[in-house]
């Protein structure tokens, strides 16, 4: 068995995709199927069921993909651990970004670090925090940008307070509240919203919020993506709450602020059991420009 074995089913796994995955590993689909072929003849099943049009993964290939990765996981961590003793920073590091990112400019932050050590291949994943906090206690992500409901710091992991905000309420142009420079909670109440997945940290701050104002929500679309949200208000069918920086100046929407509105707090987070060279180097970066 061997680590490129591996890492072609790992990516066929992932794309369900022979074609797809041997791109993705620069490598002919003939090779690649060539190989994981042998692989499966080693271990004596198959891993994947597959057509001509369609690729699956077996019982068989289900139960191999967590220790194949764990074992892709420590060589990588081995050949990094080596750089670093003699001087240099290599290896992947998974970051963990959710939609509305506001207190870091997540890609202005990965360019100074990639100049910085171009030998780093960097993991960017979009998402929520509860799924970023899971990944980080597990293993599986290094450090990761969380926006969760003030009084409600992550557990199980490290972090940082990074910006303490309050979310605005956005209505489109023609909305009977356009006009208005500031409202309360109660001047929404039986408006339908759009908002985040329902039991999802972006979404809690809103409901926490309504429920102390002792007022109900309906909730009439879902999304975890804001430009999405602002089409969804832009047309009319709904009201979103979200942070401004969040909003761009040229949405077509009208942003009220809020007296009584939710707030949330945006956190970095990450592992401090024994992070790897590529992660510390990141997380001191990503500390050092918060901080200024």
């Amino acid at each position: 068995m061997e680590l490129q074995q591996l890492r072609y089913v790992l990516a066929v796994a992932e794309t369900r995709n022979f074609t797809r995955a041997a791109e993705r590993c620069h490598i002919v689909q003939s090779a690649m199927s060539h190989q994981i072929k042998t692989l499966e003849h080693e271990l004596g099943v198959s891993l994947f069921a597959r057509t001509s049009r369609r690729v699956e993964l077996t019982a068989a290939g289900t139960a191999f993909l967590p220790s194949a990765q764990e074992s892709l996981d420590a060589a990588e961590r081995a050949a990094a651990d080596a750089a670093a003793a003699a001087g240099r920073i290599c290896g992947t590091v998974t970051v963990g970004v959710i939609p509305t990112v506001t207190a870091l400019n997540v890609p202005a932050v990965l360019g100074r670090f990639r100049r910085a050590h171009p030998e780093v291949r960097v993991r960017l994943l979009g998402g929520g925090s509860d799924e970023f906090i899971t990944a980080i206690r597990s293993g599986s992500m290094d450090v990761a940008v969380l926006g969760l409901p003030t009084g409600e710091p992550p557990q199980g992991v490290a972090s940082r307070e990074l910006l303490r905000e309050d979310l605005v309420a956005v209505v489109g142009t023609t909305h009977r509240l356009a006009g208005r420079d500031s409202i309360a909670l109660a001047d929404l109440d039986g408006e339908s919203f759009v908002d985040f997945p329902v039991d999802s940290p972006g979404r809690a701050q809103s409901d926490v919020a309504f429920r102390a104002a002792g007022l109900g929500r309906d909730v009439a679309f879902e999304s975890v993506d804001t430009a999405f949200m602002l089409e969804i208000v832009r047309q009319g069918l709904a009201v979103a709450l979200l942070s401004r920086d969040a909003v761009p100046v040229d949405a077509d929407v009208v942003v009220l602020e809020m007296s009584d509105g939710p707030s949330r707090v945006q956190y970095l987070a990450w592992s401090d059991f024994n992070p790897g060279p590529a992660a510390t180097a990141l997380l001191e970066m990503m500390c050092e420009t918060a901080a200024r």
